[in-house]
């Protein structure tokens, strides 16, 4: 990272919560889900994550309600989630439980009717003919043209208004790898007299962490779902988390098994991974990065989520993976091995099973997990695993000696911390 910016000390070892709000509640109300942040504290929950809250452009709108991608408007709300006091209510609540709340930033593009176009048309992306143009293939957005300093300082201005306005923590940068490097570097020297702010990009592009605290580890995600339909193994895992290693130190990977684009365009953690879902959201809690969880898949939520209309996600049951995320997300608030540990690799004759030790100073955190459809053994074989150690879900106790074997059933993931 550019040595003028810092990563916020609270984003060390934190957790983000990606929030739908159309879908979160039947009213898809800013005010409906802030009932729902008190749980998500007590789940564990640091950051929230609100997916677009600008109004939608009605022009080459998609199904009934539009993409949130698609906006109108830099600095107005989309009157579908409520109005800015009911905005502001929701970020003190989260406020006054300690946590922070970031937002979605879309600034490659605007839906295809923008406030703007009116009296700044060459602030957008135009053909010979004059006519607006995207060049990604999505027909309800129009890029903007990073060639006019006038626009990307009307943009620079209206990130402000958001923090000046409504006291956000941070922005989630939207496809960020297709906005200049350069613009990025001078919005966030802009806020260096500002409050210390949390930066996500949603890329995988190594010169971004120049300006961004975290990106995605989409490599890590397809290489996974790989894994998960045979086309790859677990060697195929640890050659792309050896690249994540050689990122610039302090650099932060986002590691997640759903998120709104997974889910609705190519299924659930469950298509995508079956019995492996657990353990792949024990990983991305376990290993060095930072997890994130989407809308409801605390439930867990079993179905696509429309991104067009209105599908709600249901709440009329306890969420029956809330215990399994609040262990996995005081793991890493008790266990500090987990966020800036080293690692050690066990090695295993099975090429479904991936066995971990994280270490810092006198902790020693044990993971085994079976990523495959088989019923797998594993011999796990290093001094550091001498001791009594807890099975963090059961809190079982056993002693080890140095030389510990496991039988996994599909679907099974052992975490042990040394006592």
């Amino acid at each position: 990272m550019d040595s003028n910016f810092r990563t916020v000390d609270w984003a060390e070892g934190a957790s983000i919560y990606e929030v739908n709000i159309r879908q979160y509640t039947v009213e898809g109300t800013f005010k409906a889900f802030e009932a729902h942040i008190p749980r998500l504290k007590e789940m564990g929950v640091d950051i929230l994550w609100l997916m677009p809250i600008t109004p939608i452009s009605q022009v080459g709108m998609k199904g009934s309600l539009g993409s949130y991608y698609a906006c109108s408007s830099y600095t107005k709300i989309n009157p579908e989630f409520g109005k800015e006091a009911d905005l502001i209510a929701l970020i003190q609540k989260a406020h006054s439980l300690n946590m922070k709340v970031i937002i979605d930033w879309v600034a490659n593009h605007t839906g295809r009717h923008h406030e703007w176009m009116e009296h700044h048309p060459d602030w957008f992306s135009q053909d010979a003919q004059g006519n607006f143009t995207e060049r990604n293939g999505w027909e309800d957005v129009v890029d903007l043209n990073f060639n006019n300093a006038d626009m990307r300082a009307a943009l620079q201005q209206a990130m402000h208004y958001w923090v000046n306005q409504f006291d956000i923590d941070g922005f989630r940068c939207d496809m960020a790898h297709l906005v200049p490097l350069d613009f990025w570097k001078a919005v966030r020297t802009s806020f260096k007299d500002a409050k210390p702010l949390f930066w996500l990009a949603e890329c995988e592009v190594r010169d971004y962490h120049e300006v961004f605290d975290a990106t995605y580890a989409w490599h890590w995600m397809h290489v996974s779902e790989k894994l998960a339909r045979g086309e790859a193994g677990v060697h195929d895992i640890y050659n792309v988390l050896h690249d994540y290693a050689q990122y610039p130190q302090g650099s932060i990977k986002l590691l997640y098994t759903s998120n709104h684009d997974e889910n609705s365009w190519n299924g659930t953690e469950y298509e995508k991974y079956g019995p492996a879902a657990k353990p792949w959201a024990v990983f991305a809690h376990t290993w060095k990065g930072m997890p994130l969880l989407y809308s409801g898949q605390e439930l867990p939520n079993n179905k696509r989520l429309q991104f067009f209309d209105k599908d709600p996600i249901h709440w009329n049951t306890t969420p029956a993976l809330h215990d399994f995320y609040k262990t996995l997300l005081q793991l890493r608030k008790d266990y500090p091995a987990l966020v800036k540990g080293d690692t050690f690799i066990l090695p295993s004759s099975d090429h479904n099973v991936m066995a971990y030790i994280r270490h810092h100073q006198d902790q020693v955190v044990l993971v085994v997990l079976n990523v495959s459809t088989e019923h797998v053994t594993i011999q796990c074989n290093h001094d550091l695993l001498k001791g009594q150690f807890r099975q963090a879900f059961s809190g079982m106790q056993y002693p080890f000696d140095g030389y510990v074997s496991f039988e996994l059933m599909p679907g099974d993931y052992f975490v042990y911390t040394k006592i």
